[in-house]
Parts: C-alpha cells; sequence; structure tokens
C-alpha cells in the first residue's frame, strides 16, 4: 500500500481548514489563562502584598501551622515570639496568613443578625399576643 494519496490528500488542506484545526488550541490556552495562570497570579501577589505588610505585633500563622506575634521584622525574616520566652526566626515565605482581630471583624455580622432576629422575635411576640387574643376572644364566646 503507498500512503501517496493520503499525503497529497494531506497537503491540499485549505488556508480555512488550517484556521479550524489551530481554533481549538488557542481557546485552550485562553481557557488556561483565565482558569489557573490569572487567579494564581493574583493569589501570588496578595501574598507578597501581605508579607510587605507586616510589622511588629501581627499576629501570624506559619506554614507549619505555628501561631504567634511578630517580634521584629528583618530584610528576608521575620523572628516570632510564640510563648513569654520563647522567639524563632522564620523566613518571610514561611507566613502563610495574618490573624485579624476577630472581634473587629464580627461586630458588623452581628449587627444585622441581630436586627434580623430581633425582628423575627417581634414578630414571634405579635404573633404570640394574637394568638393568645384570639385565644381569650374564642373562650368569652364559648
Amino acid at each position: 500500500m503507498t500512503f501517496i494519496p493520503f499525503l497529497q490528500a494531506a497537503s491540499a488542506s485549505t488556508p480555512g481548514s488550517l484556521l479550524w484545526s489551530v481554533l481549538p488550541f488557542a481557546l485552550i490556552i485562553v481557557i488556561f489563562y483565565f482558569f489557573l495562570i490569572r487567579p494564581q497570579n493574583k493569589k501570588q501577589k496578595e501574598t507578597e502584598k501581605m508579607l510587605n505588610a507586616l510589622k511588629k505585633g501581627d499576629k501570624v500563622i506559619t506554614a507549619g501551622g505555628i501561631h504567634g506575634v511578630v517580634s521584629s521584622v528583618k530584610e528576608k525574616t521575620i523572628v516570632l515570639k510564640v510563648d513569654d520566652n520563647t522567639k524563632i526566626e522564620f523566613n518571610r515565605s514561611a507566613i502563610t496568613s495574618v490573624k485579624t482581630d476577630e472581634s473587629a471583624a464580627e461586630p458588623k455580622e452581628d449587627k444585622k443578625t441581630k436586627k434580623t432576629n430581633a425582628s423575627e422575635k417581634e414578630e414571634t411576640v405579635d404573633e404570640k399576643a394574637k394568638k393568645t387574643t384570639e385565644t381569650s376572644e374564642t373562650e368569652e364566646n364559648k
């Protein structure tokens, strides 16, 4: 069997078919960019921003799970105070997150939930009052 007829058919392709054969690969590259590369770059920039903003007194968590307070900040390392007399020096890259003050973040949510809970309580109180008046009216009618 000769492969010459197959090669001639493959070389006789039109420019439009070349576009259709390259288009799926271009779409895959665009999808990878928007779903994998771009979010990873954003996360990396946020991490760098967090590490550059570290200051003395911040509560942090390391990659190893150690919780501590920043005692001093150096160019490439950070000294964490983990206990009264214990200080450990870490690379900046070992810091994974900065603990936020939970008491400052929660009141906004608590106020919203308290408002909704208060309005629910008011409704339930009103419903109970209506029920008691209805039951008292039915008892009086008897």
